[in-house]
């Protein structure tokens, strides 16, 4: 019988972009935008994407990822709790890969006017599960897309 355990963390993570909260926020709304910015690194192959933002919809992104990987299936699946435009996005997820369920996860989005563009905040409470050894992946990772969001408002991507 496997061992069942939990391992609980919590992370917070700030960026400040020179654009308007609401292209921000369109960042994460608009189905397009998003698929500019969330995805895989180099070599990530896409194998499933749902997209439905409103509260209670739901968000899929299954892929697999390159050799450098394991070639690893990871699959991210989602449920948006609470959605206030161009200041808040608060979503429930889990995660597996290769169809082994690591984590469940509850992140919050807040956006905030900074001088002439937007400070946003993502706090993220995640629960990791039966020995998976996150160490710190989920919040550099989370960090990564928070930059390649930054790169996609720079490239004029989301207007």
């Amino acid at each position: 019988m496997t061992q069942r355990c939990a391992v609980h963390a919590t992370f917070i993570l700030e960026r400040t972009y020179p654009h308007a909260p609401a292209r921000v926020f369109k960042a994460f709304a608009d189905e397009q935008a998003k698929a500019k910015w969330f995805s895989g690194p180099d070599g990530f192959e896409t194998h499933e994407r749902q997209f439905d933002f409103r509260v209670g919809g739901q968000e899929v992104l299954v892929g697999k990822h390159g050799a450098s990987h394991d070639n690893m299936v990871s699959a991210f699946h989602s449920v948006y709790q609470d959605i206030v435009p161009d200041q808040r996005i608060v979503y429930s997820y889990r995660m597996a890969l290769d169809g082994v369920p690591i984590s469940v996860s509850q992140a919050t989005i807040e956006i905030r006017p900074e001088g002439t563009g937007a400070k946003l905040t993502l706090t993220e409470y995640g629960v990791y599960l039966d020995g998976y050894d996150d160490n710190g992946s989920r919040e550099h990772g989370t960090g990564w897309l928070l930059d390649q969001i930054g790169a996609s408002l720079e490239s004029r991507t989301v207007e």
